[in-house]
């Protein structure tokens, strides 16, 4: 009599559905200064490395997404900045999962963007958003930003900005 063992699943690599079920919620900000926006350079060493994106990061449990972007600018850039509208939420199926990326409208109100995570910025006006080499889940808010008239007024309700 031949009995068999109950197959159990070996540690492998996620399926492609897994992938997609697996939502990796995050926001990036496009910050703008004196008509230009400021785009930073994926470090190496982390996925994505190379790639052009706006900064930002995930969003923890307990934030809203306007939150997660003060916090995460704060960590990386050593600088503050206003969150203005949302631009877009677009979704992307990486190879770690399926990211959902928030992009706001961002002022810069205090301090200089410092490398610390990033391998370089700059600051480019709208129109040159194009020659970058961006990750996927930024280029629907490069292709907004590129038809936005540069003298874009990014924080409508700058006092309502300033009371939170």
């Amino acid at each position: 009599m031949h009995t068999s063992e109950p197959t159990t699943r070996q540690a492998s690599q996620p399926t492609p559905q897994e992938l997609q079920q697996r939502l990796i919620r995050v926001v990036g900000a496009a910050i703008m200064r004196n008509d230009t926006v400021l785009c930073a350079q994926r470090g190496s060493g982390k996925s994505l490395a190379g790639y052009w994106e706006f900064p930002g990061g995930k969003i923890e449990a307990h934030e809203t997404p306007q939150q997660a972007l003060h916090r995460e600018i704060e960590e990386e850039l050593q600088c503050e900045i206003i969150v203005g509208s949302e631009l877009c939420t677009t979704r992307y199926p990486y190879d770690f999962g399926t990211v959902e990326l928030t992009t706001f409208l961002c002022h810069l109100v205090g301090g200089e963007p410092h490398l610390t995570e990033h391998q370089e910025v700059r600051w480019l006006s709208p129109n040159h958003l194009h020659e970058l080499d961006w990750a996927p889940a930024d280029r629907e808010a490069v292709k907004l930003l590129e038809g936005m008239p540069s003298t874009v007024c990014v924080v409508s309700d700058f006092s309502e900005a300033m009371q939170s």
